[in-house]
């Protein structure tokens, strides 16, 4: 018997040879020996099959929404995570500086490579000068160097914590009798004290520390006066029948009180803005810390700068009368 072969016929033997190979499996996995010539299923993919113009158009646009929508969203996440960057850095150094001040701290000197400049803009009034008042500034600078000679004001930190802890108003001579005061408005200049290495002390790059995140600090300190405005009016008891005698001992007993509290007790408050441009101006961020600070704030100067430093009250055991 003979088949049709690529030339003409083959014998059956032949036949069998070139197709034993074409065996099939059954289903205990053991190849049958009966032979078996498969007919290939004709395949569908031709020569020319893929993706059309239309599909490849759709897919495109899918992607390119897609993108538009991340780069959209990606500015907005990197001006939140550098504001939640700045916000962090100020509450690190707010607790810095209200630790100094409230503590009357006189070795910060490292507070020299990030304090730039401490301006005092004050005002002086009087009941008895009703012109306009005047107004002044001090400008601390160069905190790099020594010698006030040379106009080296701030080179330690004794000299910083001191300015910053002059307080809102100050008791000055009236020129003609009277009440006067001085409204100080202390600004500071800073660089930040946390964040990268790269802004910090040693590195003197202008262009690093140009662009090193800086902000104004407004402190202020007030004496303490939460207390009832009528403890120390001894007017609207002048009536003897209504208010007897001990009423005026207990004005008297408010009075020291309140005196006591105003002259041992302050409130201090920090003021923050930012961020710092290198043109001199500052941003819209603002952010307030108040806490109180005991002990008396007592005055020195050195080389003519007024300062001033909280002293806590010391308390000793003693016996009583």
């Amino acid at each position: 018997m003979n088949k049709p072969g690529l030339h003409g016929y083959m014998s059956y033997k032949s036949y069998m040879r070139r197709n034993s190979q074409s065996r099939v499996w059954t289903a205990d996995g053991v190849r049958s020996g009966t032979p078996y010539l498969r007919n290939p299923r004709p395949s569908t993919l031709g020569p020319r099959s893929g993706f059309t113009m239309i599909e490849i158009a759709i897919s495109l646009a899918v992607i390119g929404f897609a993108l538009v929508a991340i780069i959209g969203i990606l500015p907005q996440g990197m001006t939140v995570q550098k504001e939640n960057r700045q916000e962090t850095i100020i509450n690190q150094d707010a607790f810095m500086f209200m630790d100094a001040i409230r503590n009357g701290g006189k070795g910060f000197d490292d507070l020299t490579n990030y304090v730039v400049a401490i301006t005092n803009y004050w005002t002086a009034y009087s009941d008895s000068a009703r012109p306009v008042p005047h107004v002044d500034a001090h400008i601390y600078t160069n905190a790099w160097s020594d010698g006030v000679a040379n106009g080296n004001w701030i080179s330690n930190g004794l000299r910083i914590v001191g300015l910053l802890s002059t307080p809102r108003y100050v008791d000055v001579p009236a020129p003609k009798g009277g009440i006067a005061f001085r409204s100080n408005y202390i600004v500071a200049y800073v660089r930040s004290m946390s964040g990268q290495a790269g802004e910090k002390f040693p590195q003197t790059n202008p262009s690093m520390l140009d662009l090193a995140f800086g902000y104004r600090l407004m402190p202020e300190i007030a004496p303490y006066s939460n207390f009832e405005p009528d403890w120390t009016n001894y007017a609207a008891y002048t009536d003897p029948v209504k208010w007897p005698t001990n009423a005026w001992v207990t004005r008297s007993n408010y009075w020291r009180i309140a005196s006591t509290m105003q002259t041992n007790l302050c409130d201090l408050r920090l003021t923050f803005r930012w961020p710092a441009f290198p043109n001199g101006k500052v941003g819209n961020d603002r952010q307030i810390f108040r806490t109180a600070a005991g002990g008396h704030l007592l005055r020195t100067n050195s080389f003519g700068m007024p300062l001033y430093f909280f002293e806590s009250r010391t308390y000793v055991k003693a016996k009583l009368p």
